[in-house]
């Protein structure tokens, strides 16, 4: 498609995903292209943000689904999101030029999430061992919720910029899950 007509698709993407993050609690840092980053439970040292971070994901795949079908129908094109959770230490800095300054998020945390994103195929979540196991420390404490959304743990993979593999889990396509 002309680049102009790309503009009101990446607008109706982009309102889904903000929407799906502000509503579980997320604060978005920053988009560009067709991808975006956020934070959930940022200022939060107990691991909670990675419930929050999950429902979000999961919420995105479910509200892009109806977009992506109509897409599909009216405009031949298909579309699938993928997402990637990561957690642990980020620096919240203030970077750009002078009065173009924007709050975002830094960190081999970051770079992860990103790799792991770049790796989910569409319609999947895929999270890193530190998600899983605040997942599963936040499963644990009375009144908590994780859901009944089915987890694959898959085989450990090499992301670029890491010295081994890690340990990484899905949350699989729907089509996936049904075969």
């Amino acid at each position: 498609l002309p680049a102009a007509r790309v503009v009101p698709l990446l607008d109706e993407f982009f309102r889904t995903l903000v929407t799906a993050t502000e509503a579980n609690g997320g604060t978005v840092f920053h988009m560009a292209g067709d991808g975006m980053m956020a934070g959930f439970g940022v200022n939060d040292a107990s691991g909670s943000g990675a419930r929050e971070a999950l429902a979000a994901g999961h919420a995105m795949l479910q509200d892009f689904a109806p977009i992506a079908a109509r897409w599909r129908s009216e405009l031949s094109i298909d579309a699938g999101i993928g997402v990637g959770l990561h957690l642990g230490e980020v620096a919240v800095g203030v970077l750009g030029r002078p009065r173009h300054k924007a709050t975002t998020l830094v960190g081999d945390t970051v770079n992860v999430a990103a790799r792991l994103c770049g790796r989910a195929r569409a319609g999947e979540v895929l999270f890193s061992c530190t998600v899983a196991a605040a997942l599963e420390s936040n499963a644990a404490t009375p009144g908590a919720v994780v859901g009944a959304t089915p987890f694959l743990q898959l085989p450990q993979f090499e992301l670029r910029g890491r010295r081994g593999p890690i340990d990484i889990w899905c949350v699989p396509a729907a089509a996936r899950v049904a075969l």
